[in-house]
């Protein structure tokens, strides 16, 4: 289970890395396309991570892991 965590931690990071850098290569392109694809590439930049921690926070509810 701790290996699966681990990939799949992994795997957003690069992904989230991976938007990040599509971003920025978009940012500078000046074209109609590209700037709707930029638009909801700076959307998922910021939604990604919010969901994430909303899953953790959940997860540690849901265990029970908040009890100290």
């Amino acid at each position: 289970m701790k290996r699966i965590k681990q990939y799949a931690a992994m795997t957003a990071v690069i992904l989230w890395g991976i938007m990040i850098l599509a971003t920025l290569i978009l940012a500078f392109i000046n074209n109609e396309a590209c700037h709707k694809v930029f638009t909801g590439l700076l959307f998922t930049d910021i939604v990604f991570p919010v969901v994430i921690y909303a899953m953790m926070l959940v997860y540690r509810i849901l265990t029970g892991r908040n009890k100290e």
